[in-house]
Order: C-alpha cells, then sequence, then structure tokens
C-alpha cells in the first residue's frame, strides 16, 4: 500500500551555519517510499531573491527511507544550499511519498522536524 501524497511543500527552509556547538548546523529532507514501486521525485527550490531551481531528481526506492542533506553535493548536485538563505523546497513524486523536513539549529542549539504541506 501506498501511503502519502505526491505534492510537498516545505516553505520555511535555511541551511544554518555549521555552529561550534554541540549540534553541528545542517538540514535535510526525508522522504519515505512505502509502496512497491521506486519513487521518482523532482525537486524545485524557489528562493526569495533568485529565479527557482527546477528539475532535480532523486529516486527513492520502494519500500525504502532517503535523507537528502540539502548542503551534500551528492544529493543536490551544483544546487546546494547557501548558509542562511531562506527558500522553499517543492517535491513532486510519480506516486505517494510522506515527507519530512529537519533542521539542526546551532544558534539556538535545537534541532526539529516538521511534515509540509501536502496534496495530489
Amino acid at each position: 500500500m501506498n501511503y502519502g501524497k505526491k505534492v510537498w511543500v516545505f516553505p520555511d527552509a535555511e541551511l544554518p551555519p555549521e555552529g561550534l556547538n554541540t549540534i553541528p548546523g545542517h538540514e535535510s529532507v526525508i522522504i519515505t517510499n512505502t509502496g512497491q514501486s521506486d519513487a521518482h521525485v523532482t525537486i524545485t527550490l524557489l528562493y526569495t531573491d533568485s529565479p527557482p531551481v527546477k528539475d532535480i531528481h532523486v529516486t527513492v526506492e520502494g519500500q525504502r527511507v532517503r535523507c537528502l542533506r540539502t548542503n551534500e553535493t551528492k544529493d543536490f548536485g551544483p544546487h546546494t544550499a547557501r548558509f542562511e538563505q531562506q527558500y522553499a523546497i517543492l517535491l513532486e513524486s510519480d506516486v505517494p511519498i510522506v515527507a519530512q523536513y529537519g533542521r539542526a539549529e546551532p544558534r539556538q542549539v535545537s534541532f526539529y522536524t516538521t511534515t509540509g504541506y501536502c496534496c495530489d
């Protein structure tokens, strides 16, 4: 059974500085595919003062989870996040997925996750 939705939006993304605290700064998008078929996900990054970056493609195998770190070139290629830049993340999948955004925030020594807005 496929749980989730095909479209997810995370409106408050911002790669925090690495920091010197016990929690190193980072952010990630976690995608869970509960179905049997692979999920082909297209990522679009929307910025406050720049044109969007479109057509970042990732695959999440069936019945698997994938964590994408926004500052890792293996996950976002040349479109890695810049420190303290405000942007939003749009995920569009060909099968239902469940997605979550997480940020380790060294400026306040906190870690939080949030589900995004989702629709089909």
